[in-house]
């Protein structure tokens, strides 16, 4: 794994730069910084692990026993080593990381004017104290955006108009059907916003909306897949 010369992130005041596991881990999010990046540049051949892993739904869980029966190259079998350890780090850490191999997500195409799936802009939620880690490691890969570039949806005036009208009750009860629907989770990007790409191989950690959160929980979305790609993605 070798380091990179230069920080390909140092000019978004959103994004914290780190060095290694123990400081993605221990860092506190902080101001405007509600995502970090432990910034690699990853060896090995990560393209021939998702050619030879078999695609059995369009969202597929790949176990460890599952990587480890697959017969690789010299190249094949460092990317497969990486992904062993970063599994191992955030299992020793107490998160439940899963691999997983993606040919798309389920669209939500319910309201034709309001979607909720994760192509979306949107936040996650926890009750607990926890945050979103992800590493791409062959694919597309998700865009983050800065909280002040974007509009929470439930706020744009004809949004909610329509939203109201869909929950034709009370009300007082209306910002509670907000939440139970998970539509007050997604944003829309003000004119001129800039998204930033997460890339592959770097693995991040971003805050998630919970009660002892010191920062916002960072905006983020899955990216619509390239065309005959798979994506090859760790998420806990």
């Amino acid at each position: 794994m070798k380091a990179f010369s230069e920080n390909l992130f140092s000019d978004n005041s959103q994004v914290g730069v780190v060095s290694g596991f123990s400081e993605l881990v221990g860092t506190e999010f902080q101001g405007r910084v509600n995502a970090l990046c432990w910034q690699r540049d990853l060896e090995g051949d990560f393209k021939e692990i998702v050619s030879k892993l078999p695609l059995k739904e369009n969202i597929t869980e790949v176990s460890i026993n599952d990587l480890l029966a697959l017969s690789l190259s010299e190249q094949g079998n460092t990317s497969r080593e990486i992904i062993l350890s970063d599994l191992q780090l955030l299992t020793d850490f107490g998160a439940l990381p899963t691999l997983n191999l993606l040919k798309c997500y389920e669209r939500d195409e319910e309201l034709d004017f309001f979607s909720t799936d994760v192509y979306s802009y949107h936040v996650d939620r926890s009750s607990i104290g926890t945050d979103t880690f992800l590493c791409t490691y062959d694919g597309a890969s998700s865009d983050i955006i800065p909280n002040a570039q974007v509009t929470q949806k439930i706020l744009i005036p004809e949004i909610r108009e329509k939203l109201k009208e869909l929950h034709d009750g009370p009300e007082s009860e209306f910002e509670d059907f907000l939440k139970e629907c998970f539509f007050d989770l997604h944003y829309q990007p003000n004119p001129g916003a800039q998204p930033t790409n997460l890339g592959t191989g770097h693995l991040w950690r971003l805050a998630v909306d919970h009660p002892q959160q010191q920062v916002l929980p960072c905006v983020h979305r899955a990216p619509v897949e390239n065309d005959g790609e798979y994506r090859l993605l760790l998420i806990c």
